[in-house]
This record gives C-alpha cells, sequence and structure tokens, in this order.
C-alpha cells in the first residue's frame, strides 16, 4: 500500500516538476540547475528526485529516440513510399556525428546524469540534519534510486556509444565519460570500457544495498531493488558475466515475494482483452517491474507515431515505417502476441498499401477515451520477460550450458503467449537462433535489436548480419541495404558538439570518421 501511494504521489508531481526543467544537451551540468542554494531540505530532495523521474519522460530518450533509433537501424521495419522522412537517415544507415537524434539521446542522458551528481552532493548534509529515524531511511532509499538511475543512464551511454564488451579487451576499448561531480570541475577523457562498466556495477551496489526487496511492487515508476536486479542482469548479459546475469534475474522471476508474473495472452482480463492485451492498452500489469510514468497533462513522446500516425485524419493509417515480411512470418498461428502487436490494414497512401502495422504502440485507452491522445504508451523499461530471455540465454552460454534449464524458461514464456503452450529444444547449433528469434517476437520495438546483433557480433550466423529485400511499397532508397558486423555505425558517433566544445578531450569513435 505504501508503493502504490508513493507511486500516485509521484504522478501528481510530475506535472509540477516538468514546468521546472530545462532541456540541456549541453556536456557542463551547470547550465541546467543554476541555484547555488537549491536542494537543502528532505521536502526538495523529494521534489528534485521527482524532477529526475519527470525527466525521464523526454522524448529523446525511453519514449523516442533511445527506443525507436536502433530498432529503426536494424533489420525490423522497412520505410513506406511517401513517408514523412522521420528517421530516414538512421533507416538508411546515414548516420553523422551531426544527426540530431543522436546529439539528443547523448545530451540527455548526461543531463540526467548530472541532476543524479547534484542530488549525491547535497543529500549526506540533508541526511545530516534530520531528526527523525523515519526521515532518514526514506532519505536512504532515495539516494539508492539516484545511484540506480545514475547507473541506467551510463549503461544505455555504453551500449550506444561503445563497442561490444570482451574481457580480454575491455581494457584497452574506449568506454564513456564519467562524470562523478556537479560543483568541481573534471577531465572529459573517456575511461576504458572495463572502467566504464565498473563504475555502472559500483553504482547497481550501492543501489541494492539502499533498496529493500519488500518495497518491490508492479508496475513502478521508480527504481526499486527489481529494477536494480534487472539492470545488472541486462548489463552482465552485454558483459557476457553469464553467472552473474543468471543470478540477478533468478532474482526477479523467483522474487521472494512472488511480485512479478507473466502477463497472460491465454486469460481473459476482461471480455474483449486478455491480461497481455490490458498490458499494452493500459500499461498495467505484473509483468511490468518498471516503466516511466505518464499523466494525461504530464507525459513524453509518442512511441506510436512512426508507426500509425493516425492523427493525420483519424480516419486512415499513414506509416512511416511497417514490420519486416520476415518478423511476421516468425509468429505461428498459435503465438497471440502477433494479433496484439499487429493489425492489417489499408493505408491512406496513394498507393493504398494493405500490410499489418504495428499497434503495440495505438496508446494508453484511458489516454484515448479521456483525453483524445493516441500514440503515447508508457515506456516499459524493465519487463519479466525479458529476464526470462536473459537467463535462457546465460543458461546456454555457460562454459558448460545448461540448455534444459534454457529451454524451461523459454517454454514457460511461450506458454504465457501461445494459445496451446510450445515445448522448446536447444542444442549447441539452435540455442542462439532460437533465443534470437524469441527476442525478435517478444521485445520487438522496445530498442533491444541493434545492440543485440552488436553484441552478438560473429556468433550470430557468421557475422553476415543483414541483408534487406525490397517489400510491397517500400522507400527504394535503403530496401536492398546490406549490414555486416563489421560496420563502425553498430557503434555511434560521439555528437561533434562533444568534441569540438571548449577543453574537450573526447576521443572520436571510428563511425566519427
Amino acid at each position: 500500500m505504501k508503493t502504490m501511494l508513493r507511486n500516485t504521489k509521484l504522478y501528481a508531481l510530475m506535472v509540477a516538476a516538468l514546468l521546472s526543467l530545462t532541456a540541456c544537451l549541453d556536456k557542463v551540468p551547470e547550465s541546467a540547475i543554476p541555484e547555488q542554494d537549491a536542494l537543502k531540505s528532505y521536502q526538495e530532495a523529494e521534489q528534485f528526485l521527482t524532477g529526475i523521474y519527470a525527466e525521464m519522460m523526454s522524448g529523446a530518450l525511453w519514449s523516442g529516440y533511445l527506443t525507436l533509433v536502433p530498432e529503426i537501424q536494424a533489420d525490423l521495419v522497412y520505410a513506406v513510399d511517401g513517408y514523412s522522412n522521420a528517421y530516414g537517415n538512421i533507416w538508411q544507415w546515414d548516420i553523422r556525428p551531426t544527426n540530431a537524434e543522436i546529439e539528443a539521446i547523448y545530451g540527455s542522458l548526461y543531463s540526467i546524469i548530472a541532476k543524479c551528481n547534484f542530488f549525491l552532493e547535497r543529500i549526506d548534509a540533508i541526511v545530516a540534519d534530520q531528526t527523525l529515524d523515519e526521515n532518514i531511511t526514506v532519505l536512504n532509499y532515495y539516494t539508492g534510486e539516484v545511484y540506480a538511475l545514475r547507473a541506467l543512464c551510463y549503461a544505455e551511454l555504453i551500449k550506444c556509444f561503445c563497442k561490444s564488451y570482451d574481457a580480454a579487451t575491455a581494457q584497452n576499448e574506449l568506454g564513456v565519460v564519467i562524470r562523478t561531480k556537479y560543483s568541481e570541475p573534471e577531465p572529459s577523457n573517456r575511461s576504458s570500457l572495463e572502467a566504464s562498466y565498473r563504475f555502472v556495477l559500483e553504482d547497481l551496489t550501492k543501489a541494492e544495498e539502499l533498496l529493500d526487496a519488500e518495497n518491490d511492487y508492479y508496475g513502478a515508476f521508480y527504481m526499486t531493488n527489481a529494477s536494480v536486479c534487472a539492470l545488472r542482469a541486462r548489463v552482465a548479459l552485454f558483459m557476457q558475466d553469464w553467472e552473474t546475469a543468471i543470478e540477478y534475474s533468478s532474482k526477479v522471476i523467483d522474487h521472494p515475494q512472488k511480485t512479478f508474473r507473466l502477463a497472460s495472452a491465454t486469460q481473459q482480463y476482461t471480455s474483449t482483452m486478455s491480461y497481455f492485451d490490458y498490458m499494452w492498452n493500459y500499461d498495467q500489469a505484473f509483468e511490468i517491474i518498471h516503466q516511466v510514468g505518464f499523466t494525461p497533462t504530464s507525459y513524453g513522446g509518442a512511441l506510436g507515431s512512426v508507426f500509425l500516425n493516425v492523427t493525420t485524419d483519424y480516419t486512415y493509417y499513414y506509416p512511416d515505417y511497417v514490420p519486416a515480411q520476415w518478423v511476421l512470418d516468425l509468429y505461428t498461428s498459435g503465438d497471440l502476441r502477433y494479433a496484439t502487436y499487429f493489425r492489417n490494414v489499408t493505408t491512406g497512401y496513394d498507393h493504398a498499401l494493405t500490410w499489418p502495422v504495428l499497434i503495440k504502440y495505438f496508446g494508453n485507452q484511458d489516454f484515448i477515451s479521456q483525453y483524445n491522445i493516441y500514440q503515447v504508451s508508457m515506456p516499459k523499461l524493465f519487463r519479466l520477460a525479458e529476464q526470462y530471455l536473459i537467463r535462457a540465454e546465460a543458461y546456454c552460454r555457460l562454459s558448460v550450458p545448461n540448455y534444459t534449464a534454457a529451454a524451461k524458461d523459454l517454454a514457460t514464456l511461450r506458454s504465457a503467449r501461445m494459445a496451446s503452450g510450445s515445448t522448446v529444444s536447444l542444442t549447441a547449433d539452435n540455442y542462439l537462433e532460437t533465443i534470437a528469434n524469441e527476442r525478435v517476437r517478444e521485445l520487438y520495438m522496445e530498442g533491444f535489436r541493434l545492440w543485440d546483433l552488436k553484441r552478438w557480433g560473429k556468433l550470430y550466423r557468421n557475422g553476415e548480419g543483414f541483408q534487406r529485400e525490397k517489400q510491397t511499397s517500400s522507400l527504394a532508397e535503403g530496401s536492398t541495404l546490406r549490414v555486416t558486423m563489421d560496420n563502425p555505425l553498430f557503434v555511434w558517433p560521439i555528437p561533434q558538439h562533444e568534441l569540438e566544445s571548449p577543453g574537450s578531450n573526447v576521443e572520436p569513435n571510428e563511425s566519427n570518421k
């Protein structure tokens, strides 16, 4: 109940917090918070943390670019002839250091990091002023959340702007610029990839110590112990630390309070919706570990816009992008995810393309019915389904693989999504292809595909990458693109303004050249 009340309170505070925030793409945090006397009381600590969560709504992050750009860059969608040119350069792999979306992602993540650093600089003094043990307990919990948020942002930066992790070479590979201070200047050199990941793990350890699993709650709008474990499992997967990935995904899957469970596509929540449908239609489910909280008067980007554009005339769909045929073919007739994710329509274009469009992000139905806000869904940063997929892959990649345990995890996931359940058989020859396909079916357009391809490298289809084949009414430019795994654009270029800012020593990526 305490957690539910906190969710409600956070929901209400976000409106005021958003009005006080200024978008900041600068790497210098001072431009974001000029007040020298801010954050000095218990109440201000809560308000400031709420402001950090409000900044997570940014359309440059999970409700927009950070989710959509890597998926559109990969092999999951096709641009439609006549499209609005949204993400056009991304889809055609014409990605440069001056790309606006890449700059916005980079700047927005560092902006949140700056605010986390400001909070961490000041919180000890606030704690020291408290006379009530309850206040100290709450402030410590807030501090754990901030450590978790900073770790999340650094993990995203590493994923986007660094090479895939190899323990043998990570000390010699470029990581990210690590900023830990707000008031003191710091050098703008990039740490090693190994040091960058180590910093993330240190923050997660601090967060885990301060966040109590008893306060975990499904659908949370704030970072919890379960969120930290889910992120730790994901980071371990990227670091090829299979034992840790299994350990932390298991903490979520086998939660001591049984807090989370998969949203069933076979059980009805209402007469017209399964529990799985309800998760995407109303942003509520026991499966959701953490999501960015929206209200009808305070929300971020519209994830569904480029797949629907129904608001052009509220009659026809004008999708910028439609699913790739090979993706649609992955779903068997008994896979209930298909009807939740896709709907066959005739578009409003002159060529009248008839094709399944993505309706996964059609929008929160309460927002639509009460406020006429379409295509806005709360980004689900961590879902239980991903944890099953992480653990299954980690089981397969142990020095002594446990294909039986991995198959059991995949079967558990499929039983929640398939009309009649599913059996899975994994071997050394088929495990990666099987898991890769399941990740596409489950996590479609949630921001994973490009980074999966990068971290698998030559292990996946011998490093052949992908070859697009032209689809009906797809844009000619980019429809036959071939990308191999040695393409440097799997690592995004460091934004040009960061390289050229006064005093910068930030080293470029190969993709900058």
